[in-house]
C-alpha cells in the first residue's frame, strides 16, 4: 500500500507529476491520502476519474468530504459526529463505516442484477410490439393504419407490461445476502 500525506500530494498534484503518481498508485493495492485538503480531495477523485477511467467512489462522514463526494460516480456518505453535510451530499447514507460492505456487495450485487434484467424485460417488451406493428403492415398493405386504438397502446404500456418488472425488481434477489457477504467475487461476476 502507500500513504501520502497532505503536504506531499500538493507537490503530487502538479501537472507534471500526476502521470507518474498514477502509474504508482496502479501498482498499489491500497493508497491513503491522509490530512489531505477537501481540494486536493476532489482533485484525486478526478484524477483517478478522468485519467484512469475508472469508476469511482468516495466515501466520507464530514463536511471537508463534501466535494470529493460529490466529483466521485457513487458517493456515500456516513452519518455520525461532524455532522450531516457528508450525508446531504452523497447518494448513499450509512450509519457506521463497517456498513459499507453490505452496502457494495449485497445491495449492489443485487441493484445491479435488477437494473440489467429489466433493461432486457424493456427491450424484449418494445421489441415484441414492434414485430407485431410490422407484420401487421404486410395485411393492411402498408398504409399506416392503426392496429390497437390509443388507449390499448396506453394500458399496454402503463398497466399490462410495467406490473411485472415492478415486482421483479421489488422481490428479485438471485443469492441471498449471507452467501454474498461470504463470496466476495460473486459481485465481481455480476458485472
Amino acid at each position: 500500500g502507500l500513504v501520502i500525506d497532505g503536504r506531499t500530494l500538493e507537490h503530487v498534484l502538479h501537472d507534471s507529476l500526476q502521470n507518474i503518481f498514477l502509474e504508482l498508485t496502479e501498482k498499489c493495492r491500497a493508497v491513503v491520502c491522509c490530512q489531505a485538503t477537501p481540494l486536493q480531495k476532489s482533485i484525486v477523485v478526478r484524477l483517478v476519474r478522468n485519467k484512469l477511467k475508472a469508476m469511482t467512489l468516495a466515501v466520507g462522514d464530514g463536511a471537508n468530504d463534501v466535494s470529493m463526494i460529490q466529483v466521485a460516480d457513487t458517493g456515500v456518505g456516513i452519518s455520525g459526529q461532524e455532522g450531516m453535510q457528508a450525508v446531504m451530499a452523497s447518494d448513499f447514507a450509512i450509519s457506521q463505516f463497517r456498513h459499507l460492505k453490505k452496502l457494495l456487495l449485497v445491495h449492489g450485487h443485487w441493484c445491479y442484477t435488477r437494473l440489467t434484467n429489466m433493461v432486457l424485460y424493456f427491450f424484449y417488451k418494445n421489441v415484441a410490439y414492434v414485430n407485431l406493428l410490422f407484420w401487421y403492415q404486410f395485411f393492411c398493405g402498408f398504409s399506416g393504419t392503426s392496429m390497437t386504438d390509443y388507449w390499448i397502446l396506453i394500458l399496454f404500456n402503463l398497466l399490462f407490461t410495467s406490473v411485472p418488472p415492478i415486482v421483479y425488481g421489488v422481490l428479485d434477489k438471485d443469492v441471498p445476502a449471507e452467501i454474498l457477504m461470504q463470496l466476495p467475487q460473486l459481485y465481481m461476476t455480476s458485472q
